[in-house]
């Protein structure tokens, strides 16, 4: 058995109970923190671990921790994690890795600057279906990619924004980085750089409870030639309809979708049948909504091996600020009906 790593969990909202699990089974939670009294000490009464209300007092009394995992709201990650760094921590940062891409570069140059490692929550990377796509891609099955079509339609009731940190600019930043940045991730992962983006975006249905486009359509071309659409909108009626990805090459097309890219739904690959995939994991389920899915197990078996000095399939801060960069970019240029 390896060492036992010490955490410290930064946010006590939903997505850090997802932490909590994997931290449980490879370390120890130290002390957990939320500005929400009661969210810290319920917390910190299930995990056995100390609770703190603010994280400058976490820091100042905790020497010695190994990795903070930061779950705080979209706009506090770069602040949370510069934090936990110049501390002397490794950070696990929750997706998005920040709303600025200024901010995520400040992040990666802490790290550096302290010697310490910064991961990134991309749980979809290991999704079987999107795993087998990037083993496709990588063997060159499809040949040259042409075009692609990426679908991200979900649900998000207004009661899912009320008395939250969610819909803000400042805290939230938008749909791209909350509920679509896996997307975004994915497509750079297979596909590589973004070389021209036209977008418009429109506010339907959250007009009262959101401070940016429910809905929007970005035309891209990518730095290897591939030209294709993005389709985003949290406006699916009452569920999550499709989270899908799909590819045109000139030997094959495939398209891996379902609610959250968990199913193969079309393949047709020359001299390359369909192959055994494993049946894929439930979505991360927050009571009135559904998330992603949930692949934190591989994220932490990743994160430890990196720690260990052994071979891993982590995703680093680089590959963070990709995803910050293009979501950036795509908000830079979008047209929108908000003010």
């Amino acid at each position: 058995m390896g060492k036992l790593y010490s955490f410290v969990l930064m946010g006590c909202g939903e997505i850090s109970r997802r932490h909590a699990e994997q931290i449980k089974k490879h370390g120890i939670i130290r002390a957990v923190c939320d500005t929400n009294r009661q969210k810290a000490d319920e917390a910190a009464a299930l995990y056995q671990s100390k609770a703190y209300y603010h994280i400058e007092d976490m820091l100042q009394s905790e020497d010695g921790i190994d990795v903070s995992v930061v779950c705080t709201p979209n706009g506090l990650h770069a602040m949370h994690t510069i934090a936990s760094l110049e501390h002397g921590m490794h950070v696990l940062c929750e997706k998005p890795m920040a709303i600025r891409v200024k901010d995520a570069r400040d992040m990666l140059q802490t790290a550096n600057a302290n010697n310490r490692k910064l991961f990134v929550v991309k749980q979809n990377r290991y999704n079987p279906p999107v795993a087998e796509l990037k083993k496709i891609i990588r063997e060159n099955r499809l040949g040259t990619i042409s075009s692609f079509q990426v679908n991200c339609f979900w649900n998000r009731p207004k009661s899912y924004y009320l008395n939250s940190w969610r819909g803000t600019k400042a805290l939230d930043g938008g749909i791209l980085f909350t509920q679509f940045s896996h997307f975004i991730d994915l497509l750079y992962w297979l596909l590589g750089d973004v070389k021209n983006i036209r977008a418009i975006g429109r506010n339907y249905q959250h007009g009262d409870c959101i401070e940016f486009e429910d809905t929007g359509v970005v035309q891209m071309e990518m730095q290897n030639g591939a030209i294709g659409s993005l389709h985003f909108t949290i406006n699916s009626y009452q569920s999550n309809m499709e989270g899908s990805i799909t590819l045109f090459g000139e030997k094959g097309t495939i398209k891996i979708g379902g609610q959250y890219l968990n199913t193969l739904e079309y393949q047709r690959i020359k001299d390359y049948p369909v192959q055994p995939i494993p049946q894929s994991k439930g979505a991360n389920e927050y009571g009135f909504y559904s998330g992603s899915m949930s692949n934190h197990d591989k994220v932490y078996e990743n994160l430890l091996k990196s720690l260990d000095g052994k071979a891993h399939d982590a995703v680093m801060a680089e590959d963070g600020i990709k995803t910050v960069e293009i979501i950036e970019q795509i908000y830079a240029g979008m047209r929108t009906n908000i003010i």
